[in-house]
């Protein structure tokens, strides 16, 4: 009994002793972790630079009140499309009109004037002095020759002295006549050309009296200078608008731009000729295409954003896009065809270096493995892949478990790159 009884306790200790290996090595070994993976492929990469923007005309038509009046009558509507030389708005102009016909009375008076001027002041006047002149000129003449005789006459002894003073007398009165009577005829000359100066100056004056007047008035009546749609017309009939004030915006919106305000961390990837797409959300289900025209030069203050306002022109057939409407702009930068691309929510950083995790196989079980790679551009969803990755790799994506190098893992879930994200 003895014999028997040692044989099944040495029985029951080889027993016991397997068991306790077995629980020793399941207990040291490391849980295996249940994970996602996803594997590069090769993809389209577009980066891409989102943000908002405001629509604006090109050739914008703005018309402003000329002086403080009165709207009359409007003869278009806000939003409506009008043809070159349509009537658009009338503005009291009864004013002006009555002192234009005053300022064309003036003028008529003042080329009258000036016509008397050129012809030597007023022919009567004129007359006159010639004629006095003349006669003037006449009397001295014949008592000079009066004067020659009386003294021939009284060296013979047949004239007194006393004739020849008297004679000598008028014809000293005479010379004086005639002087004065030269010098009012060079003086009436010299102010028939002052008159013709002045009467030039008060006609050049009165004309552009009229001219100015006849501008005001014609502003009264507002006319399109080219087609287009009206766009913005703040104001109705009987308002009064002061000089300045704005009475109608239009220009043609088949071509706009649209004023892009770009965050300054991405204004370094921005040149001239991108693409861009333009989106609004009053109607979501359309879309723009347009391209980058001007960079920015400076970055501006724009609430709590620093940005820089770039132009982009965009074609507008249909004329929906409206101006100073608030859009969505996308601007295509960069783009890669056909590289190997890996989900963003993949990659991890350290130390300014990108590493994923990579999902190696052996025999029974799966380990990750630190990969160090290096990216290109990326999109919303995807990085380019330049090194370190390669089509067929398996990567893992985060999820509740926190992925380490040499970590034992298990891949229950392989996405596709439709599913990616980041």
């Amino acid at each position: 009994m003895d014999k028997k009884l040692r044989n099944r306790t040495l029985l029951f200790l080889i027993v016991a002793g397997v068991l306790a290996f077995i629980l020793i090595r399941v207990s040291g070994r490391q849980p295996v972790a249940k994970i996602s993976a996803m594997q590069p492929v090769r993809e389209n990469i577009i980066s891409s630079i989102t943000s908002n923007g405001k629509v604006e005309p090109v050739s914008p038509y703005v018309i402003r009140a000329q002086s403080d009046t009165f709207v009359e009558r409007l003869h278009v509507n806000e939003g409506q499309n009008v043809k070159k030389g349509q009537l658009l708005l009338e503005l009291n102009v009864k004013e002006a009109a009555a002192q234009l016909a005053q300022a064309k009375s003036r003028l008529l008076r003042a080329e009258d004037e000036l016509q008397t001027a050129k012809a030597g002041g007023h022919a009567d006047e004129s007359a006159r002095i010639s004629g006095d002149l003349t006669k003037a000129l006449a009397d001295r003449d014949r008592l000079q020759q009066n004067h020659e005789s009386l003294e021939r006459l009284l060296a013979q002894g047949a004239a007194t002295k006393d004739e020849l003073a008297s004679n000598d007398l008028a014809l000293t009165k005479m010379q004086s006549e005639v002087s004065r009577l030269t010098a009012a005829k060079q003086e009436f000359g010299r102010q028939a050309g002052l008159e013709s100066s002045r009467g030039a100056l008060s006609v050049e004056q009165a004309k552009s009296d009229v001219a100015a007047l006849e501008d005001k008035v014609r502003q009264g009546r507002i006319c399109a200078k080219s087609d287009g749609t009206v766009y913005a017309m703040p104001i109705k009939s009987g308002d009064f608008v002061k000089t300045g004030d704005l009475l109608l915006e239009m220009a043609d919106l088949r071509e706009v731009r649209v004023l892009v305000f770009v965050d300054e961390p991405e204004m370094g990837g921005l040149e001239v000729g991108l693409p861009v797409k333009i989106t609004w959300d009053a109607l979501p289900n359309r879309a723009w295409a347009g391209k980058t025209e001007m960079i920015p030069k400076q970055v501006v203050a724009r609430g709590s954003r620093s940005v820089g306002e770039m132009l982009c022109s965009v074609q507008n057939e249909k004329l929906e896009l409206l101006p100073n409407t608030n859009v969505n702009v996308r601007i295509n930068s960069k783009e890669r065809l056909n590289v190997v691309a890996v989900a963003r929510g993949a990659v991890e950083s350290e130390a300014g270096q990108k590493f994923v995790f990579l999902v190696r196989e052996s025999v029974g079980k799966s380990t990750l493995e630190k990969r160090l790679i290096q990216v290109g551009i990326a999109d919303a969803t995807n990085y380019e892949v330049i090194s370190g990755l390669k089509e067929g790799d398996v990567v893992a994506l985060p999820g509740d478990v926190d992925l380490k190098d040499g970590m034992n893992v298990r891949v229950i879930n392989m996405e596709t790159s439709n599913m990616k994200g980041g």
